[in-house]
């Protein structure tokens, strides 16, 4: 009986077997081996659950239904034990995550041809920063959750370490590295030995000198950026006209992030916001925002600020059109803001990194390569913040999307 390597992600999933001894990863989308981790309930075809870019499609298409994106986040959050509305019925977040996990397997048995029920499951460091019970408790809930999408032996591996076995393969000579994950919701770091004598080893535990992660990822970028660059066309930060009291801004940093987009569509919510359109200075603004509430719009305000931060990767100012909301709106993201905006979240990285050295008795001039690995290891401030923890060292990249796929389908197989 085979093994599968699943890559659960907050912004994106793959899944793999060994075949002829090489990892492969399965077609999870129209012959894709990567799919946003996105699940869509159909309300006007009733049963029907789409994923990834057709569930997006779906939404964007003002398909009826609801959208859950950034499932992963939940499981090192109080949304652990949340519920959400579906089509009048309320259903455990958990529920939702277990859909997805079974599409994803699904998938890999069909690409195999045959039953599946063993997997090495990736996992951040830490789910949750500085509480050991939360973060045992979230890998419990993910392993309940793979059992019962029919998995009966699930192992799990530290997301860094996978993305190391992957990268050993790719190098000719020994290095010390830090292997620095930087995913969607968390940003995982591994200083590791590697190199064509270590690969052949069955036991690769004297070769890991130390693991740190912290609650960090692109999703908090994205949150960053959009209360940096559009909530404020939405009346963050206006005045009321009473008193000249600040607009309450609750319910801007519920719609800025992914994981609780959903949880700001309230009747209660909306009858405030209608409220306190009359009572801003600047109405105009309010009305976008009651307008995104009464329209269900917040996924499409989120989607406008991913791109633009990915845009920002390799320009220094972008466009962030917002026609969806009114017509000929826009705002213009600029890379110098946007690292402002997420400036402490770098530092934290700055620091994880620094920790992992520091934890293994090293100093930073030990290391020879940084390996940078995850979709936010593309955003310039992040780079630039882990690379100041081992100045000396060399910066690597790979696969920043299917690395952590790939190793721990290497894993799976071994």
């Amino acid at each position: 009986m085979i093994a599968c390597g699943l890559d659960f992600g907050t912004s994106n999933s793959a899944i793999g077997v060994m075949r002829n001894g090489e990892a492969a990863l399965a077609p999870v989308e129209a012959g894709n081996t990567l799919m946003p981790s996105a699940v869509f309930f159909d309300y006007e075809t009733k049963g029907r659950v789409l994923f990834g870019n057709e569930a997006i499609e779906a939404y964007v298409g003002r398909t009826e239904g609801r959208l859950i994106r950034a499932l992963k986040s939940i499981l090192g959050s109080p949304l652990i034990d949340e519920e959400t509305s579906l089509g009048g019925r309320k259903v455990p977040l958990t529920h939702v995550v277990e859909i997805l996990v079974r599409h994803l397997k699904d998938k890999a048995e069909a690409f195999a041809g045959q039953e599946i029920t063993r997997v090495v499951h990736g996992r951040p460091v830490r789910f949750v920063d500085d509480d050991d019970r939360a973060d045992a408790r979230a890998q419990a809930v993910l392993e309940a959750i793979a059992r019962r999408a029919g998995f009966r032996d699930v192992a799990f591996v530290y997301e860094p370490i996978a993305a190391a076995h992957h990268y050993e393969q790719t190098i000719q000579s020994e290095e010390l590295s830090l292997i620095a994950d930087i995913g969607g919701g968390t940003s995982d770091f591994s200083l590791i030995r590697v190199g064509p004598q270590h690969r052949g080893r069955a036991d690769r535990s004297k070769d890991v000198l130390a693991t740190a992660g912290v609650r960090v990822g692109g999703t908090d970028f994205d949150t960053a950026l959009s209360l940096a660059a559009v909530m404020p066309l939405l009346g963050l930060g206006t005045r009321l006209v009473e008193k000249n009291l600040p607009m309450p801004n609750a319910i801007y940093h519920q719609l800025a992030a992914w994981a609780t987009i959903n949880f700001a569509y309230t009747y209660r919510n909306e009858r405030e916001v209608a409220e306190l359109v009359s009572l801003a200075c600047e109405p105009q603004k309010v009305e976008r925002l009651l307008k995104v509430m009464r329209q269900g719009l917040g996924h499409r305000l989120a989607f406008a600020v991913e791109d633009a931060k990915i845009a920002l990767s390799s320009q220094d100012r972008t466009a962030v059109p917002l026609a969806f909301l009114e017509e000929g709106l826009a705002v213009t993201a600029r890379r110098l803001a946007f690292d402002r905006a997420i400036r402490a979240g770098t530092e934290r990285l700055y620091r994880a990194a620094g920790d992992c050295i520091k934890a293994a008795g090293l100093g930073a001039a030990a290391v020879d390569t940084i390996f940078l690995t995850g979709g936010s290891s593309r955003v310039p401030a992040v780079r630039a913040a882990i690379a100041r923890a081992a100045p000396s060292a060399r910066l690597a990249s790979g696969s920043d999307l299917l690395s952590v796929a790939l190793g721990l389908t290497q894993m799976a197989g071994g």
